[in-house]
């Protein structure tokens, strides 16, 4: 049977895709994806694994399989005859003429098994695959104005986008952590309404955009903000197996496809054809299965016990289950329709910390979901006159603490508890106290552990000065695609978005009379276009080089520093940077990890420095320095700004017999000669204090904060005070 077939989208030529029904184990992947596919208003999936783990080729194989869509002939929006959109630019449309038998009826062709072929007298076509790539503008997502037709003919015309290409299709975006921010929410906010809003260059435009969204992404290569997290329905963690059949079955399979593509589709012809029936089944089926109240409460009690923030999980998770229910083939959803759903819609809507991983306890699921049955009635009193059956009130687990126990450990950590949840730092405390370990020379070589690093705190923001044009972000100004328009220069806009209509057209009007305009179009010239200068936001290169010497290595005050250097961390994370992290101590300089984009990995770098030693404080200048200039090659557009946590008391040369602290600012006279951005944070503390990390800040052209002035809320209060004085 010729629809059974796997199918090929329109816009891949003649490629042959690895079949889905082939791909060997990730169940939790194909079960995301399946779900999707049976409800799409579940909300998407985000895979997320490793490299080589055929995220890819699961979501590109499964476009095969998605039921036909009927379209109108001609509309650029994909508009169901059967319900066309009322708002389509394209429209209005009419309803499907012809289908006046029986064989139009949904469930008289889910019964005749027709489900997947399209009604007499319409249009169809394979759904389709629409990849959005990372290198992608606003104006290729949601579509912009024609530019050709506004200047040559004086006409306003939309000029559809991605999104319109997509609807009732498989979106998917490949490394969606990559993709700017600002798109992300575009992609999101359309999935989640189902339609498109497009308010921009003079043209305003809705149109349906309704698609099965599927992102995929390496944690390694950075991550994806919670509030963008919560966004998609459900989340998958994908690993390669550590079985070493399954791991030969892959190579076999994958080999075996390679030699002959032909064939290998053809051996999972039928599994792909059984695949294709369940899923259009699935949909017909859906409207009517039934959602309990019993289940919908179980619902919200799992989202209750899993301190879930919004309504968006209960939402999902409701959603999931149903379209569980009906890809089983039930008519109702029970408790295992639940779990399915839960243990893909939570785990990554547990997040509370941009470095919290995400992930869930089976067995507290297992707990939710058992407790959230109505509890039997209780047995009444005893015949006999005796109290029910129990424990006694006085025996184990009754009120009275047991022999030997301490109510006052119970009261310190409540103590400690309300200090971790009052949210307030104590690194004004911990960068001023004074312990006895201060007084221990700067040269002992012993070394030990860094403490537990000090509450975090919102940091203030540190930025690169002047202007770049690195990759959007949200630290330093640059000039940028998005962004308000700061000024109009002269040149040739590559797209609609570029133009600055209004230079253009005061550039053109003194010379129409000349051009002899004679109709209502603008006559141009190639030198009236005028581009629209933008300014915007960049993320940077954080490098953070940290002084983890002996002089340093005061319990408190390491836990300060390593609690400063966890919320700048945490301010690269959400201000989409790239960050590094190298420590001196001893003898040299050590990179302890080379710039990323996975903010995360450098906390837990930083959660294992050792701390002791000499202050070998110009290596670490120096180490930085060609760090950074290899970076530069590596990524010229992306600005650093270096970030030095020291108290300056230099103990070790750059070469023997030299003064450390004035080889030390030798070494930041280069970073100042090279333009390198620095940012001196000054650590020292006590009440005796030498003030050498203000010379080496001079040396460098740097900026020097004190380390208890890092936080925000502290800065802001000193401005509010010297307001109101």
């Amino acid at each position: 049977m010729t629809s059974t077939v796997p199918r090929v989208p329109p816009n891949d030529g003649d490629v042959v895709r690895f079949p889905f029904s082939a791909v060997v184990g990730h169940d939790d992947l194909r079960l995301a994806l399946l779900l999707n596919a049976v409800h799409p208003g579940v909300g998407g999936v985000l895979v997320r694994g490793e490299k080589g783990t055929a995220k890819s080729t699961a979501v590109r194989a499964l476009a095969a399989l998605l039921p036909a869509v009927t379209v109108v002939p001609d509309c650029r929006f994909s508009c169901d005859p059967a319900a066309p959109d009322p708002r389509c630019p394209d429209g209005p449309h009419q309803g499907p003429r012809g289908v006046c038998d029986d064989r139009a009826d949904p469930e008289v062709r889910r019964r005749d098994g027709l489900a997947l072929l399209p009604p007499p007298g319409v249009h169809a076509r394979p759904a389709r695959l629409v990849e959005l790539p990372v290198g992608a503008t606003e104006d290729r997502l949601v579509g912009s104005l024609d530019l050709e037709r506004a200047l040559a003919h004086g006409v306003r015309a939309y000029q559809p986008g991605l999104l319109a290409e997509a609807h009732r299709g498989v979106l998917y975006v490949d490394e969606v952590n990559l993709l700017h921010d600002h798109l992300v929410d575009l992609l999101l906010d359309a999935a989640a309404m189902g339609r498109a809003h497009v308010e921009r260059d003079g043209v305003s435009v809705s149109h349906a955009a309704s698609f099965l969204l599927v992102g995929t992404m390496n944690p390694e290569e950075g991550e994806l903000r919670p509030q963008l997290l919560d966004r998609f329905g459900l989340t998958v963690d994908v690993r390669a197996s550590r079985d070493v059949e399954t791991r030969v079955e892959v190579v076999r399979r994958r080999m075996a496809f390679e030699a002959d593509p032909a064939a290998f589709v053809a051996a999972f012809a039928e599994a792909e054809g059984d695949t294709a029936r369940r899923i259009a089944d699935a949909r017909v089926r859906l409207g009517s299965v039934v959602l309990p109240d019993t289940e919908l409460r179980r619902i919200a009690a799992v989202c209750a016990a899993f301190d879930v923030d919004g309504m968006r999980a209960d939402l999902v998770i409701a959603r999931a289950a149903a379209a569980h229910a009906a890809w089983r083939g039930a008519d109702a959803v029970a408790q295992e329709d639940v779990r399915a759903a839960a243990r893909l819609a939570l785990p990554h809507r547990r997040r509370r910390d941009p470095f919290d991983q995400p992930g869930m306890d089976e067995q507290a699921l297992d707990e939710a979901l058992d407790g959230a049955d109505p509890e039997p009635e209780p047995d009444g009193p005893d015949p006999d006159g005796g109290q029910p059956d129990g424990p006694d009130p006085d025996g184990p687990g009754g009120g009275a603490p047991e022999p030997g126990s301490d109510g006052a450990d119970g009261a310190d950590g409540a103590v400690d508890g309300a200090k971790a949840a009052s949210g307030k730092s104590d690194l004004a405390n911990a960068a001023f106290a004074r312990s006895p370990d201060d007084a221990r020379p700067a040269g002992d070589g012993s070394t030990s552990a860094a403490p537990p690093a000090s509450t975090p705190f919102r940091a203030r923001r540190l930025e690169v000065p002047g202007v770049g044009e690195g990759a959007p972000g949200r630290r330093s100004r640059a000039r940028t695609d998005t962004g308000r328009i700061v000024r109009p220069t002269h040149g040739t806009p590559r797209r609609a978005a570029e133009l600055h209509l209004a230079a253009t057209v005061a550039a053109a009007a003194p010379h129409q009379r000349l051009r002899g305009r004679a109709g209502s179009g603008l006559l141009l010239d190639r030198g009236d276009l005028r581009r629209a200068e933008r300014e915007g936001r960049e993320g940077n290169l954080v490098l953070f080089a940290v002084d983890a010497s002996g002089s340093m290595a005061a319990r408190k005050r390491m836990s300060a520093v390593s609690g400063a250097v966890l919320s700048l961390l945490r301010d690269a994370y959400q201000r989409r940077d790239k960050v590094g992290l190298l420590t001196f101590r001893g003898t040299g300089a050590e990179v302890v990890l080379p710039p990323t984009s996975s903010v995360p990995i450098a906390q837990a770098r930083l959660a294992t420095l050792r701390t002791g030693g000499r202050t070998p404080l110009a290596d670490g200048l120096l180490r930085a320095r060609r760090l950074l200039a290899a970076e530069r090659l590596r990524d010229p557009r992306r600005r650093a700004l270096l970030v030095v946590l020291t108290d300056g008391r230099a103990t070790v040369a750059a070469r023997p017999g030299n003064d450390p602290v004035r080889d030390a600012c030798r070494a930041a006279e280069l970073l100042a000669a090279d333009g390198i951005a620095t940012v001196v944070v000054d650590c020292e503390a006590g009440p005796v204090r030498l003030g050498l990390a203000a010379g080496l800040a001079a040396a460098a052209g740097a900026s020097l904060i004190a380390l208890a002035d890092l936080s925000a809320d502290r800065v802001a209060g000193v401005v509010r005070a010297a307001r109101a004085a």
